[in-house]
């Protein structure tokens, strides 16, 4: 059978790989007898360990008891997109039209409709290195290419205005960017995106951003909305992450008025509608109480990331830039590669699997820019997971000696 030269572009997402790899080494050591040995750790997958509020869950019930779970209109529930448009208000202080708002079947809905509606065969999209791998198979998706431009730690691993004013050519559609950012946490500073956003219009191309982590920001100056620019800029969000609903897969997406028709369209055919169920409870994400339980978890997902951090860098895994949200900790290695005689990240990662029951993701998924130097540590799983994890590493840390 003959695949498309399409599907063929698209690389294995590695995050999954190295889920699939810890979940074998732990069934064969429960295979071998070995049930009284360490359980393996999960610090590689991006959900939080918190699940939906119990009002959440109750609309659900209600939901499936009352019989709401005929379709929706394609673009989702008016009364949905209302909440949200409230709590851009509310939360962000920025004024959003419901009718701009568009419910998705996730985020990675919401980013594939806005690529197949802005982005033609070879259009030329700017991202930076790192970013998260399936933003950048979206554009492959659409035809497009994603050309991804190295970052550093200095600018928190974002674009800036001189960088896609530099790498901009005629073949160049837009940019995606995300803030807070996958893998690292880090934001872009809101002057900045201005900066970008005011020449990519100039140009006349599109600004598309990811802002599925925008309700975990901790930090002030950059906890704030690319919506608040103008309303030419396209933001992707998602009840996933700070309203820790994973596995019920909703988002949504805010467009200018004139694409809404032409996203519409698209989600009509592709998706239909986005989960009745999951948008009826949704409603009570916005509710005073789960709104509350949301602020805790922000407030517990900062501590962990407080904690975390300086135990990591005692260890000798270097943090260059302190993430500002999401519950991401982008790490240099190589210290930990030479000393456990590794090449990458890659290796390393699964030399961690093996000898500490630990799994993390190898750098290996976000772009090319120095990637085999860096891991990504998860903090989204339980406090006492974290310190396991730590007490794992500082363990193998021991073994250097004290040359190490």
């Amino acid at each position: 059978m003959r695949v498309s030269a399409r599907a063929q572009k698209i690389e294995p997402f590695y995050v999954m790989e190295v889920a699939k790899a810890a979940a074998e080494i732990q069934a064969r050591l429960t295979r071998n007898g070995a049930e009284n040995s360490r359980p393996m750790r999960y610090l590689n997958i991006g959900e939080p360990d918190f699940t939906a509020p119990p009002l959440v869950q109750a609309a659900a019930i209600q939901a499936i008891r009352d019989g709401a779970t005929a379709y929706s209109a394609a673009t989702g529930l008016p009364a949905l997109r209302e909440r949200i448009s409230q709590w851009y208000a509310e939360r962000w202080g920025v004024q959003v039209p419901a009718r701009r708002i568009v419910i998705t079947a996730g985020a990675s809905a919401a980013l594939q409709l806005a690529c197949l509606a802005l982005i033609d065969r070879d259009d030329e999209v700017l991202m930076p290195d790192p970013s998260y791998a399936c933003n950048r198979h979206f554009v492959s998706a659409a035809e497009g290419r994603a050309v991804l431009l190295p970052t550093t730690a200095a600018q928190r691993y974002q674009l800036s205005a001189e960088a896609v004013t530099a790498a901009w050519t005629p073949r160049t559609r837009g940019v995606l960017l995300a803030s807070p950012s996958n893998p690292t946490g880090t934001s872009i500073h809101p002057d900045e995106l201005r900066r970008i956003h005011q020449w990519v219009q100039a140009q006349g191309g599109f600004t598309l951003i990811d802002e599925i982590y925008l309700g975990l920001s901790f930090d002030e100056t950059y906890g704030q909305t690319g919506l608040a620019i103008d309303d030419q800029v396209i933001s992707i969000n998602s009840f996933s992450k700070y309203f820790n609903m994973t596995g019920w897969r909703l988002g949504w997406l805010v467009v200018p008025d004139p694409l809404l028709p032409v996203i519409e369209r698209l989600a009509q055919n592709l998706f239909i509608c986005p989960n009745v169920v999951a948008q009826q409870a949704a409603l009570a994400c916005f509710e005073p109480d789960s709104l509350q339980t949301y602020e805790q978890r922000r407030t517990e997902f900062k501590a962990r990331r407080d904690a975390f951090i300086p135990a990591l860098e005692r260890l000798g895994f270097e943090v260059p830039a302190t993430p500002d949200g999401a519950f991401y900790v982008w790490s240099d290695c190589r210290r930990w590669c030479e000393k456990m005689q590794v090449a990458s990240s890659w290796e390393l990662s699964f030399a961690l699997m093996e000898q500490a029951h630990l799994a993390i993701t190898p750098g290996r998924d976000f772009g090319h820019s120095e990637t085999s130097h860096f891991v990504r540590f998860s903090t989204a799983c339980a406090p006492r997971h974290l310190q396991d994890a730590i007490e794992r590493l500082s363990e193998l840390h021991d073994q250097w000696g004290p040359a190490a």
